[in-house]
């Protein structure tokens, strides 16, 4: 087997950049209240049973709060909630301030006007670099509203429209 090359974490990260993909907030509830992060790795990971794969950094500090928690929301965002993906990218503060949020069955925080909320049970995790993946459980879904997602690509936001390619 060949040597894997050794390849510039920037360059790396930019060339990932490239591959588009959709933005999520993690949110559960905390012994001192309701906490969540934004995530772009996300993925469906198993139909039988129905699975699903989160991929927070290991130098977050609202993941060990969710692990501790063990059941989760994910909350898909909308292409016109910006607000809310910048507000739950930062580090510290009261991130819930001010946002009207539900509480789910599973008792994790459902986040308002999302366009689908997934209820998880975390049943395994994996240190991956520097990073950990995550693996729940799917216990209900929440379509919320039919819109365009939030989707993130070179650095940017976008959303995505459908079109015919023939």
């Amino acid at each position: 087997m060949a040597e894997p090359a050794e390849i510039d974490s920037r360059a790396f990260r930019d060339a990932m950049g490239k591959f588009c993909t959709g933005i999520v907030v993690a949110t559960a509830m905390a012994p001192d209240g309701p906490c969540g992060f934004v995530a772009q790795s996300f993925v469906s990971l198993s139909l039988d049973p129905p699975l699903v794969g989160l991929c927070p950094a290991r130098t977050s500090t609202s993941w060990p709060k969710i692990r501790d928690a063990r059941h989760y929301a994910i909350n898909v965002l909308a292409a016109d909630q910006r607000d809310i993906c910048n507000r739950f990218a930062s580090s510290g503060g009261d991130k819930f301030d001010g946002v009207d949020w539900q509480p789910l069955a599973n008792g994790a925080p459902g986040l308002p006007d999302v366009i689908l909320r997934i209820e998880c049970e975390l049943q395994a995790e994996h240190d991956v670099g520097d990073h950990t993946f995550a693996v729940a459980s799917v216990l209900a879904l929440d379509s919320v509203r039919d819109a365009p997602p939030l989707l993130f690509n070179a650095g940017g936001y976008g959303q995505f429209s459908v079109f015919d390619l023939a």
